[in-house]
């Protein structure tokens, strides 16, 4: 498996050289550099015997269908969009991989067909909404988001006929009922395999999340003639609810709680606050823990504002819940580390992938890869060749036994 591994990589890094940025990674959605990274893998597809097609939202996918496999097909793939200046392997390697699998597949003369899918959005970074590739194939494409906006003031639809796609066939982008399911390697993205040590993970599932806009309006003020217990200072209160929020996720098992952007008004220095917007992103694998500690920050913040004299307005912008992987599936993965000589490790993924969008219509699991220093979207983001060859033990193990379980 090394061999193979070591190409996933290279691969990964070739793709890496396609962007719209010279001497950084940055591939958005349908922009030129994803015609390239499209000629690339249907090039390495059709050599391996696929049967291509790109769908109306962009979507790369190539079919492998051997003659002695039913008419069921299991979906591999992630995403071959990026961040501005990325890193080479988040989405791109799951799809290097899923080609080997094909390889891995073809070696074993599985009866089994697969279909890899080189997702052409998911970050959400030109049209504010992530996920475009993933919802065409799950059915989730609402006629709205069509009309959507990129800063330059090309609409969504517009940019798929520039592709020379039709979103009139969105419709046929859409999983049949001979998809069995999706699986999706992907690297970790964060640091808890790194600090345990370990090369991979079996994802139960990833976690709701939920992002608020708070805003404290108090009183504007001079900062010198304002005595302190006649102030009504915005980024005070603001200040104190930061620290509870914190507080409270410390003392929440498997909580993340954010507050990651501040914007003051008048913000000079020698001004009281008058106003004070701030962010926050809450996240667990349990919808229930989630909008519980929701509900409590609010309830604190509103107790703040009053206390203080102020004023509260709250904004919810996304409210996701919570996506369980599919147990049966989770369970092969999780054999097929062990059967791989490595301890089997579960956990729930903190950040939103395909496999979440996907679950929605089939069955869905992955595979999480270690990441070094737990570095990603970001130059530095990387991948160890020994977890790469694992996954692919790993991955060999996983087709061999679902091709069992069906055949």
């Amino acid at each position: 498996m090394r061999d193979r591994a070591l190409r996933a990589i290279a691969e990964c890094r070739h793709i890496a050289a396609m962007t719209e940025d010279p001497g950084r990674i940055t591939r958005r959605y349908l922009t030129p550099p994803m015609r390239s990274v499209h000629a690339h893998l249907r090039a390495r597809m059709e050599a391996m015997g696929m049967r291509v097609s790109v769908d109306a939202a962009g979507n790369l996918r190539g079919v492998w269908q051997p003659l002695h496999a039913s008419g069921r097909r299991l979906l591999m793939g992630s995403h071959v969009d990026t961040v501005p200046d990325a890193g080479a392997f988040d989405g791109v390697l799951g799809v290097a991989l899923a080609l080997e699998m094909v390889a891995v597949a073809q070696e074993l003369a599985l009866p089994l067909a697969i279909e890899v899918i080189a997702f052409s959005e998911e970050e959400g970074v030109r049209f504010a909404v992530p996920f475009i590739g993933s919802r065409a194939v799950a059915g989730r494409i609402e006629t709205a988001l069509l009309a959507l906006n990129d800063a330059e003031g090309i609409t969504l639809e517009t940019a798929i006929r520039d592709f020379g796609l039709d979103p009139g066939q969105m419709e046929e982008a859409v999983a049949g009922e001979g998809a069995l399911a999706f699986v999706e390697f992907h690297i970790e993205q964060g640091p808890v395999l790194e600090a345990e040590g370990l090369s991979l993970a079996a994802v139960t599932g990833i976690v709701g999340q939920t992002r608020l806009s708070v805003e404290f309006t108090g009183q504007a003020n001079h900062a010198g003639t304002t005595p302190m217990h006649l102030r009504r200072d915005a980024l005070a209160a603001a200040a104190e609810w930061i620290t509870a929020v914190e507080t409270l996720a410390l003392h929440t098992e498997g909580l993340v709680a954010t507050v990651g952007k501040i914007s003051v008004a008048p913000n000079a220095g020698n001004v009281i606050p008058g106003t004070a917007l701030v962010s926050i992103d809450v996240r667990h694998l349990h919808d229930s823990v989630r909008k519980e500690v929701v509900d409590a920050l609010l309830a604190q913040a509103e107790a703040i504002a009053a206390r203080r004299g102020l004023t509260l307005q709250c904004t919810r912008q996304v409210d996701q819940p919570a996506a369980p992987m599919d147990e049966r599936l989770t369970a092969f993965l999780a054999e097929a580390i062990e059967a791989a000589g490595l301890p089997v490790k579960r956990m729930p993924s903190g950040a939103g992938h395909d496999a979440m969008v996907m679950a929605s219509r089939m069955p869905a699991a992955m595979l999480f890869l270690r990441s070094p220093r737990g570095i990603s979207h970001h130059p530095a983001e990387t991948v160890r060749e020994e977890d790469v060859e694992a996954a692919l033990h790993v991955g060999r193990n996983f087709l061999a036994r679902l091709a069992a379980e069906i055949g």
